[in-house]
């Protein structure tokens, strides 16, 4: 009887140093009865690996699925970036996409309520850059500082009880009521997409461009989905969390395996220094949008995910991503949250996966010389031979005119102060008109639902602090939040 085919070829078992294993299956023993004998290199060698072969998990977005794809320019937008994979209509970039949750542990449901990652590692002729991005345009707080508070109280649990806890989570949010415009988005259904396919991504953050003559522009990035946006109700979320809690990963891999490839059309909002002078918000405030009647979409690209992982932990888990990896021509801004995650998010993958991570082949740029990244552990690019470790002058100069680094950009002049972004009435503007989009949409009785829902299990006095916050949006929200929570 012939034997049924192989999925995949299978390699000869060897032990980490290439010796072949005659039989995985057993081990070294003194006698049949005796103990297992020191010697015995592959049982040594199995036990080791397995009691090392799981790295920490991230921080936040330990949850993720992730595929290779490409990006195709589509419209020609030289007059504002000078980057090259940017430039040239029809260029194709490489790149790996991976979606994430933000708040859960690794093996938590992807179904939940949460904001979702949507990161970007382009693989160009300049480098690595990656776009860091979320499913919302904008986020719950505005200053740097706030970042570890948000995930310890988004993510942690109660150090006593170790428990997920309602009322940690709603008193950091309003003692910021700032966050009050992403809480709205988060608790419509817009907090529960269908899948990674049917949800649009965002920068969020300000960045610079910088065009070949040395102007910027300040842009906002939007990545909108080909699949149409498709949201999940409260309960439908709340029963794949115990039916398929891995169904957003499962419907991406399904998607892809079957020619069924997912997409994004790119596009860029902008804005000129004097436009932000005028603008009556500040452009690096993470809680506010850019109307695009005032500042409109421009496409410029295709994003295409064509081919998924052949191994989950090479390329999803080992991927890092930070926005502190850029090429020329792109550059942050000065919003205080993307300048503390300049740091935090290469330091995170230093620790989860050591120094030299972006020698890992999924976060290895296409050509690099780094001379002073050359040692410590698993440095396995070749350490660059005999080259010395300092850019010297034995080496071809070749450092082209640069047009991100003219001096021209931006003039910093002040003190050093300590600042905090304080609410103001302004604030409450964007969440107002976004109840009134709501009414259009039909998403109010959904909103006033999941919110409720979620707020049921807090302590009477956070829900009454609650109540106290979206009364400052409008009093029909806190009427109507107070009168379900009574129901």
């Amino acid at each position: 009887m012939t034997p049924p085919p192989q999925k995949y070829s299978v390699p000869l078992y060897t032990t980490s140093n290439g010796c072949p294993v005659r039989n995985p299956n057993a081990m070294i023993k003194m006698g049949k009865y005796g103990p297992a004998l020191l010697q015995d290199h592959h049982l040594i060698d199995l036990l080791a690996h397995f009691d090392r072969e799981r790295i920490p998990e991230r921080v936040a977005h330990a949850k993720g699925s992730g595929a290779h794809g490409y990006l195709e320019v589509t419209d020609d937008v030289s007059d504002l970036v000078s980057a090259d994979f940017l430039n040239g209509i029809g260029k194709r970039t490489s790149l790996f996409l991976r979606f994430s949750t933000v708040g859960g542990e690794k093996g938590s449901a992807d179904s939940a309520r949460d904001p979702r990652g949507f990161a970007v590692k382009f693989y160009t002729q300049e480098g690595v850059i990656d776009w860091v991005n979320i499913n919302s345009p904008i986020f719950f707080i505005r200053n740097g500082v706030q970042f570890p508070f948000l995930v310890h109280t988004q993510k942690s649990r109660d150090p006593q009880t170790n428990l997920k806890d309602v009322n940690m989570y709603w008193d950091f949010l309003c003692n910021n009521p700032e966050s009050v415009h992403n809480i709205m988005f988060v608790f419509s259904d817009r907090g529960t997409p269908f899948s990674y396919r049917h949800m649009h991504g965002y920068s969020a953050h300000t960045y610079k461009w910088i065009n070949k003559e040395g102007k910027f522009h300040y842009v906002q990035i939007h990545l909108l989905t080909d699949q149409g946006i498709k949201n999940l109700t409260n309960e439908q979320a709340h029963a794949l969390e115990a039916d398929d809690p891995d169904h957003a990963g499962r419907d991406l891999h399904e998607a892809i395996s079957s020619g069924n490839y997912p997409s994004w059309t790119v596009c860029v909002q902008t804005m000129t220094a004097e436009e932000a002078k005028k603008a009556p918000f500040s452009v690096f405030d993470l809680t506010k949008t850019w109307p695009q009647k005032d500042y409109p979409l421009r496409k410029f690209a295709k994003l295409v995910l064509d081919r998924n992982p052949e191994n989950y932990h090479a390329e999803v888990e080992q991927s890092a991503f930070s926005p502190a990896n850029t090429v020329p021509g792109i550059e942050p801004s000065a919003d205080p949250v993307l300048q503390a995650r300049l740091f935090s998010y290469s330091d995170t993958q230093r620790y989860r996966l050591g120094a030299n991570f972006n020698q890992i082949p999924i976060n290895c740029p296409l050509q690099a010389y780094s001379p002073f990244q050359r040692d410590g552990v698993a440095c396995v690019n070749g350490n660059y031979g005999s080259a010395p470790n300092y850019p010297s002058s034995f080496e071809p100069l070749d450092y082209r005119s640069d047009a991100s680094n003219n001096e021209s950009h931006e003039k910093w002049v002040g003190e050093a102060t300590s600042f905090q972004w304080s609410v103001t009435d302004d604030d409450y503007d964007q969440p107002r008109a976004m109840w009134e989009v709501f009414r259009k949409t039909g998403q109010q009785e959904a909103f006033i639902h999941n919110l409720s829902a979620n707020l049921k299990g807090a302590k009477p006095e956070i829900q009454a602090r609650v109540i106290e916050m979206f009364s400052r949006v409008t009093p029909e929200i806190s009427g109507r939040l107070s009168t379900a929570l009574q129901s």
